[in-house]
């Protein structure tokens, strides 16, 4: 494990105003380490997707600070966070977020695309990312003719393509059976072994826990507990728990 790739320290995000303010992150610190797959679990509403997007750089903290390779996001304003996006974050969606009428090689080619990179090489990188994911054959194919399986290894090419140093996955096997979910997160941890490259996994599904590196719990806005593998969990932690219930 190497140092943090994109790290929140002691983010608060409040939504909304008057009757309809919410906390949803309470001073929340983590980080995503290169060469580590980290599973962040908890129940609706309990902030994963929230942190999600600020560590993404969709959305900005009310206080406290992001750093993305190091440079505080403090101050950017949405153009220079959207280029901090497009060089050093890639996502991944449950509903996989392909173009029905884009192959899966111009689907993955628009990672360059918003940078205005259009060439041969970034042709062949498409194509390269495709053949890691085991889609060589299925370039030309279009989302209607592919699995839900095979649309979203689509989808994780395309993060992987530009050089993402940070793969953010909102819930990426929810839509899926457990073989192609099975398959999925294979995929990713193999990402993960990258030490330049770290992956962070929002998640409800136990079944996959034993592919984390590390598994934080989040619970009405803040961190309340954290497991790295091998470690044992704290007795009565929700991270514990969790656990066990994948085990039975």
């Amino acid at each position: 494990m190497t140092a943090s790739i994109v790290e929140t320290v002691n983010v608060v995000k409040i939504l909304g105003s008057g009757a309809s303010r919410v906390e949803a992150l309470k001073g929340v610190s983590l980080g995503v380490s290169g060469g580590e797959l980290t599973m962040l679990m908890g129940p609706s509403g309990s902030g994963k997707t929230t942190l999600l997007s600020i560590l993404g750089c969709i959305m900005s903290p009310t206080r406290g600070t992001v750093q993305v390779r190091g440079r505080s996001t403090q101050g950017l304003d949405a153009e220079e966070l959207a280029e901090i996006r497009r060089k050093n974050i890639g996502f991944v969606f449950q509903s996989y977020h392909l173009f029905p009428t884009l192959t899966a090689a111009e689907n993955v080619r628009l990672v360059f695309d918003v940078r205005g990179e259009r060439s041969r090489r970034t042709k062949a990188k498409a194509n390269e990312a495709l053949a890691t994911v085991g889609l060589a054959h299925k370039t030309k194919a279009f989302p209607i003719e592919l699995s839900g399986g095979e649309q979203q290894r689509v989808a994780i090419a395309r993060a992987i393509a530009g050089d993402a140093a940070a793969i953010l996955a909102d819930e990426p096997t929810a839509a899926l059976d457990s073989e192609n979910g099975h398959a999925i997160m294979s995929l990713l941890a193999e990402i993960a072994e990258d030490p330049k490259r770290g992956v962070l996994v929002v998640t409800h599904d136990p079944r996959i826990l034993p592919f984390a590196d590390r598994i934080v719990r989040i619970e009405d806005g803040r961190i309340v507990g954290e497991q790295q593998k091998g470690a044992p969990a704290r007795a009565g932690s929700e991270v514990e728990h969790a656990i066990r219930a994948q085990r039975r």
